[in-house]
Parts: structure tokens; C-alpha cells; sequence
């Protein structure tokens, strides 16, 4: 079964995700222009037109920059709890009530032959989500902003066999750079961002035979470099005796540009 996964953009500048199979697809959140969307859809051959959904992981602003425009332009509905909306709405958001889909944590869902679920991570939003995606036997799990990993959300990255984890900031970088004291708390807090060697020591913990692909995300602009994340990873791996097998993959996900799409039937 072909299975796509396509990042649009990831970073505080915007987020925007596909997913897609060979009839149709999905997008977790729409951080960037609806036209963006359309053009970086358009460059790898998908169009619009067979995207069935919007998954919204919280109301920050990079995750849901489009989400207006895009819901109205093409009649799409989108997808997340009632206290997300609620979060979403109250910032003067104007969509439709057509639109507009509740679902409930850790409760399963199906849409465009995906079966998904909603779980929670710890972020300072009113209501953060991520994403465990599964078509027939492959499963993806999307985690983006979240300052740890609590005893919930682990289980979801887990059981990935590509996981998109974020991966923010490096430590010393934002130690020694221009943030604002009470910034730089906010963003080592539990509520806060994951730092290189949080995500990396995380993914020692779990790394299996299972787990074929790894993409850091949300990498800040001011406070990491790609390779400064993929160095730290590959430290605490080599630490650990860890060696990766010949079928797993490690992506850093670009900022404001779509990274290379990857397909998962390559397993």
C-alpha cells in the first residue's frame, strides 16, 4: 500500500504535514499561507482536491497561520478536541461551523482510509495534541511542541515506525544566546519546547527494528542547527553502543521549505 509523508514546513515560522496514500490524504496543521500549501502540494503532483482533512494540534499561531483561508477556499473539514476550538475560536478565527469536526483524546477515528488518534502532550497552549497515524500496518506518530514526555504520550512514539518528534533547541546555544530570561524558561519548562539532548536521550530509550525512520522537527531558528541536532543525536546513540541497522533513516526537517518527500513503502 503506497503511504507518503511530506513536510511542508516545520519550525515557528509554520507547520504544515502530509499524509497521503495512493487515493487520498490528510494534513496535520496548516501554519502556513493556504497558498503555500497549495504551491508546495502542487510541486510533488497532490492536489487539494484530494486532501480530506486538517488535523489541528493546538492554537499557536504557527500551527494554524492558514487554516482560515484553506478551510474556506476548499471546503475542508478539520479535525481536533473541543478545547482546542474553543482555544482556536475565541482568537476571532472566522470558520464555519461546516468545518468544523470535534474528536475526543485517545479515542480512534477513521478518515480517507486512516485510522488516527489523538493523544495529549504537555505544551503551554490550552489544549496540546499529537498525532498516531496508522494505514494498515505502517504507523506514523507526530509530536511537535512539547517541553517533555510524559507517561501518555510516550506509548504513541513508541509504537512508531516513522516518528516525528521535536527536536527545538540546543542547549547551549539558548543558554549563551539573546533570549530574555524569562523566554529561555519557558522554553526548557515541562510546558515548553524539547531540547536536542531530551529528544535524543528519548529516542536511545526506544530505538527498535520497528522504528525506520526518525524526523526531527521544529528545529529554532535561533537556538539550533541541523547540525547541531543530528551531532547530538549521533553523540548519545555512540554513548549508548547504539549503531543504526541499514533501514533506518534520520531527517531533519527544514524551516519554511518542504523537506524531500518520504515513502514509507520503501520498507
Amino acid at each position: 500500500m503506497k503511504l507518503n509523508f511530506y513536510s511542508l514546513s516545520s519550525g515557528s515560522s509554520g507547520n504544515c504535514y502530509y499524509i497521503g496514500n495512493e487515493f487520498h490524504g490528510i494534513l496535520i496543521d496548516a501554519g502556513i499561507s493556504a497558498a503555500l500549501i497549495r504551491r508546495f502540494l502542487k510541486d510533488v503532483d497532490i492536489s487539494l482536491q484530494t486532501v480530506m482533512g486538517v488535523m489541528i494540534t493546538h492554537n499557536h499561531i504557527d500551527h494554524i497561520r492558514g487554516l482560515e483561508v484553506l478551510l474556506r477556499k476548499n471546503h475542508l473539514p478539520a479535525f481536533t478536541t473541543a478545547k482546542v476550538w474553543e482555544s482556536i475560536l475565541t482568537q476571532r478565527v472566522n470558520i464555519s461551523r461546516n468545518c468544523i469536526r470535534e474528536i475526543n483524546l485517545k479515542e480512534k477515528f477513521h478518515l480517507a482510509g486512516f485510522d488516527i488518534e489523538a493523544f495529549p502532550v504537555c505544551h503551554d497552549a490550552p489544549e496540546t495534541i499529537g498525532f498516531h497515524i496508522c494505514y494498515g500496518e505502517k504507523k506514523i506518530t507526530i509530536a511537535t511542541d512539547l517541553g517533555h514526555i510524559c507517561q501518555t504520550t510516550a506509548p504513541y512514539l513508541k509504537e512508531a515506525n516513522l516518528l516525528v518528534i521535536e527536536s527545538n533547541y540546543d542547549e547551549e546555544m539558548l543558554e549563551n544566546g539573546s533570549y530574555p530570561y524569562y523566554l529561555k524558561t519557558r522554553i526548557r519548562s515541562d510546558h515548553g519546547h524539547l531540547g536536542n539532548l531530551q529528544t535524543s536521550v528519548f529516542l536511545a530509550d526506544i530505538i527498535n527494528d520497528d522504528l525506520h525512520h526518525i524526523c526531527l522537527a521544529h528545529l529554532s531558528k535561533n537556538n539550533n542547527t541541523p547540525e547541531k541536532a543530528l551531532k547530538t543525536l549521533q553523540r548519545t546513540f555512540s554513548e549508548r553502543g547504539i549503531n543504526f541497522s541499514g533501514t533506518q533513516k534520520i531527517s531533519i526537517l527544514k524551516r519554511n521549505i518542504p523537506t524531500e518527500m518520504i515513502n514509507l513503502d520503501d520498507w
